[in-house]
């Protein structure tokens, strides 16, 4: 009975904790110095504390909150504040703590406002973005634990990433949220209601979340960036209502005014049809941001023009997907002709090159030509816009598409080709990081290993058991351990090239560019 009283034991810590979250949030300025007593006051009452920490604070200047985070979620682990300490868990806490140390998001808005008309729009966004990741909303200490590689191509130079920053939900989080109904609220990860909302085990916490609101094409939108930023300043900029994605000359004019708003950023949509298409098609986004792909370096093969389209240039590509870039100083003018390409692809079809634009299915016309266009702004001040010809039909040797992964690289990556990696930036899964240093062990010695790949189908190397027995006859298994994970790294890098030619409609060979001419030629331009 002496010891029921007792405060937790890691109570001191966590109070101590509050008082260096408030010093960060100051110096961050998440909050105005007006607002220290009252956003310490929210901490002491999430915590059940009635008192604030009184002893010597350490005044250490913070990269960032997550140190004194962790101790807080420990505390709130310690006395029920979350059921059980797994990372969802942890993470609704996390945007629950930094939620009470952010402004409303109508003073986020203001101060965007002000800097842009006195600064310029490149410093608001830079303020904004230090915001994001100040307020813990992206997580700069699991996004820096990606693996990033740049890999030589025939094409320049690609990025590779092995995305390690999204946490991975446990066996019984996954099986307790299967029991949740369906989320009627929001609507989906993109909805503006998101702003503020505590989240769940199905849907992410975001009291941390803020976003700008913006007008495209005389319609609402807004801007954010991406919590799992893949390349600086990974922006998404989101429609106001729940609509669903669908490629217009409306999608392509907006794209067009987000870059005269916002000309240090480039800005792209995923294609509207499945399998070509980006991963959330129910709510019309865009995705941009401050980034130099391997794309934008790609030179012109070859150069053509339409009479109908003064003073636009409308060139070929070297990339291995099929890319027509499009350059003009009228933005108007540079419109007409991209939606007139993009409306000339839509019904294009050529059987010697194995496009088809449409099929029937049931009695059904099934569209497949689409385009993923991405648009920035030239060295010049000019406009630039990237097109990027897709198809998503599928047979029966490539029930998956057939501009598409094919299966034997789906050991590697069988997940969409999306606009970020049509740019050249690879997004590998987790797995990965594991399977790609088992199989440098076994180019490095690990012949236990290489034995039990050969033998055991339950293996957690098994799907590459085909890949590293071509790598061991070609490679041996005697190299230095980090030359063997560069060697992996690089073969990686080969199949990810590989994958972008698997997904270009017309293939970087003589007859391949022979037919993109001829698609080109077919629309007006010589």
């Amino acid at each position: 009975m002496a010891n029921e009283n007792k405060a937790p034991s890691g109570a001191d810590q966590a109070l101590h904790a509050t008082e260096k979250l408030v010093l960060f949030a100051l110096r961050r300025r998440l909050i105005e110095p007006a607002d220290a007593d009252y956003s310490r006051n929210l901490l002491l009452e999430q915590f059940k504390f009635s008192e604030p920490y009184t002893g010597e604070v350490d005044d250490t200047e913070l990269e960032g909150p997550q140190a004194p985070l962790d101790v807080l979620i420990d505390y709130g682990v310690e006395i029920g504040l979350i059921p059980e300490n797994t990372a969802t868990y942890r993470d609704l806490l996390d945007a629950k703590i930094m939620g009470l140390l952010l402004a409303r998001p109508s003073e986020v808005n203001a101060e965007f406002s002000r800097l842009s008309a006195e600064q310029g729009v490149a410093a608001a966004t830079d303020r904004f973005y230090q915001l994001s990741i100040d307020s813990n909303y992206i997580r700069m200490d699991r996004i820096s634990k990606n693996v990033y590689w740049l890999q030589p191509s025939p094409y320049g130079d690609l990025e590779m990433t092995i995305n390690l920053s999204k946490p991975e939900k446990n066996p019984k989080e996954i099986a307790m949220a299967r029991l949740l109904p369906p989320p009627v609220y929001p609507k989906c990860l993109l909805c503006r209601e998101n702003v503020g909302y505590a989240g769940r085990l199905n849907h992410p916490a975001r009291q941390n979340l803020r976003a700008i609101p913006i007008e495209l094409n005389n319609e609402k939108w807004f801007l954010q960036y991406s919590p799992y930023v893949y390349y600086n300043e990974h922006c998404i900029v989101f429609h106001h209502d729940h609509v669903p994605m669908k490629l217009t000359k409306d999608t392509l004019k907006r794209l067009l005014g987000f870059v005269s708003e916002f000309p240090h950023y480039f800005i792209g949509s995923n294609a509207d049809l499945p399998i070509v298409g980006g991963s959330i098609l129910t709510h019309d986004h865009f995705q941009g941001g401050r980034h130099t792909f391997g794309l934008q370096k790609a030179p012109i093969e070859q150069s053509f023009s339409h009479p109908k389209y003064p003073g636009v240039n409308v060139g070929l590509v070297k990339w291995p997907m099929s890319v027509i870039r499009l350059n003009g100083e009228d933005p108007d003018i540079l419109l007409e002709c991209a939606n007139d390409l993009y409306e000339a692809w839509k019904g294009y079809s050529d059987p010697a090159a194995d496009i088809l634009a449409f099929t029937e299915a049931g009695g059904e016309r099934q569209p497949h030509n689409t385009v993923t266009p991405i648009v920035r702004r030239s060295e010049d001040g000019g406009y630039e816009m990237d097109l990027v010809l897709r198809n998503n039909r599928t047979s029966e040797e490539h029930p998956e598409g057939i501009f598409h992964p094919h299966r034997e690289m789906h050991h590697i990556k069988k997940e969409n080709i999306g606009l970020i990696e049509v740019m050249g930036l690879a997004i590998l899964p987790g797995r990965l990081k594991n399977e790609l240093d088992g199989v440098a062990d076994i180019l490095a010695g690990n012949t236990a290993e290489l034995e039990a790949v050969r033998t055991a189908a339950d293996h957690p190397l098994a799907q590459h058991a085909d890949w590293i027995g071509e790598l061991t006859g070609r490679l041996g298994t005697a190299m230095d351990r980090e030359e063997a994970v560069q060697a992996v790294r690089n073969e990686v890098g080969i199949k990810f090239t590989q994958i972008l030619e698997h997904a270009g409609v017309y293939k970087c060979s003589a007859e391949g560019r022979e037919a993109f001419r001829r698609f080109v030629n077919s629309f007006g331009a010589n």
